[in-house]
């Protein structure tokens, strides 16, 4: 039998609009956590979703605020999905590589919940200290001493379109993309229509870490989009069972998404390619 202690725990932090969030985006980190435990080598130990923030400027954002409220509901009823307004409430964008490090770092530092056991070698300065040459750095971690609990691994959860979007002139950085495919992992949701596979094939960075990206079937498809919904509101049609109804009452009771609503930030570009397209300028 496999050793419980010897699974490498896994943190899936799933970074969006989430606008609004609907049933799709919480069955991702359940199929996420089915497939990764299935494979007999992880143990997915949190599940953390991490809405944008208003600087993000995306055509039909309302504001972080209710979709972090939103985000809330929609988890209340789960025993191991939470959400992060960390990302939101910071004033500009965030690339996603941040997100993910600084949850990395939450997990390192002495202060991290005292529920996971990880701070305990960090907490102890002294005698310690000299068996830990590589006390600060994350990435050599998996080499340590067995008797220390090792830091969990934060992988990044996504759809097969936030991998798609690695190949969109100046929406990632390429060094950024390298790090979280090396550093983190990446758990993707296959979803209908898309194919993740040839989009790896074709790439040379991704298919150089392809043991990092787990690929996820969805066979129970599932092709909910927040726009979808949008649209739904839009048209004064129901969206019963499509979010939590915790997500409904809050949509109806704030009235959110409308034709003005939808209009919001059409002229803007985008943060990243505002930011990396002025990078790569100068």
């Amino acid at each position: 039998a496999e050793d419980p202690d010897k699974k490498i725990e896994v943190v899936l932090v799933a970074c969006g609009s989430f606008n609004p969030i609907t049933n799709m985006h919480l069955r991702l980190f359940e199929l996420a956590r089915d497939y990764l435990q299935e494979t007999g080598k992880y143990k997915v130990i949190k599940g953390i979703i991490s809405p944008v923030g208003d600087a993000y400027k995306k055509k039909g954002l309302i504001s972080a605020d209710h979709r972090v409220a939103m985000a809330k509901l929609a988890t209340k009823t789960s025993d191991w999905v939470e959400v992060d307004d960390w990302e939101s409430s910071q004033s500009e964008w965030l690339e996603t590589l941040k997100v993910l490090r600084y949850h990395h770092q939450r997990f390192l530092s002495p202060d991290a919940s005292n529920s996971l056991q990880n701070a305990v070698p960090l907490t102890k300065p002294g005698r310690k200290r000299k068996q830990e040459p590589n006390r600060h750095d994350p990435v050599k971690k998996k080499n340590q001493s067995p008797d220390v609990k090792s830091v969990p691994q934060v992988k990044l959860l996504c759809g097969s379109d936030i991998v798609e979007s690695f190949g969109v002139p100046n929406l990632w950085k390429l060094e950024d993309i390298t790090e979280i495919v090396e550093n983190h992992g990446l758990v993707c949701i296959n979803r209908a229509g898309h194919s993740v596979q040839k989009f790896i094939y074709e790439s040379d960075l991704l298919w150089r870490h392809k043991n990092n990206i787990h690929l996820v079937e969805e066979w129970i498809t599932n092709d909910i989009s927040s726009t979808k919904i949008r649209r739904a509101l839009r048209r004064g049609q129901s969206i019963r069972y499509l979010v939590p109804d915790g997500v409904q009452a809050y949509i109806e009771k704030h009235n959110l998404y409308s034709p003005e609503s939808e209009d919001r930030n059409a002229e803007v570009v985008l943060a990243p390619l505002q930011k990396h397209t002025s990078d790569s300028k100068n």
